[in-house]
């Protein structure tokens, strides 16, 4: 996925099951695993400009309940990245948080122009979609 992959990401994200994040990550979100790095219940991906983030197995590690990777793109990029991932099975997430002013619909938050939309990977992270 192009547009994912030029982006910027810094992250250490936890796992239940490592093979099935890496699994996401690599065919449903296009990113590539630094397989020269990777191993001993870690995984490391190269996303744009340089950045990496890892994955490390944790088995009985709850999720975390807040966003733990965002991939900022393009703001004329955003609709049609969102709509390829959806292509590939993502699914986004609805919140309605009025204390802080975020409502989605079909997915996506508009506030003061910038869109986002946030979706889980097989391991319960929560990974943010953001214009910029």
């Amino acid at each position: 996925m192009a547009g994912l992959s030029s982006a910027p990401v810094v992250a250490v994200l936890r796992a239940e099951n490592l093979e099935r994040a890496k699994k996401f990550y690599t065919d449903v979100l296009g990113l590539e695993e630094d397989t020269s790095l990777s191993g001993q219940g870690m995984a490391f991906f190269s996303a744009g400009m340089g950045s990496q983030f890892t994955i490390y197995e944790r088995p009985g590690m709850p999720a975390p309940q807040n966003t733990t990777l965002a991939f900022p793109v393009a703001t004329e990029a955003f609709d049609a990245i969102a709509d390829e991932l959806r292509g590939t099975g993502v699914v986004f997430e609805e919140y309605d948080i009025p204390q802080i002013g975020l409502k989605t619909v079909n997915g996506v938050a508009v506030m003061d122009g910038i869109k986002s939309a946030w979706f889980k990977d097989p391991e319960g992270n929560i990974v943010n979609l953001v214009s910029m």
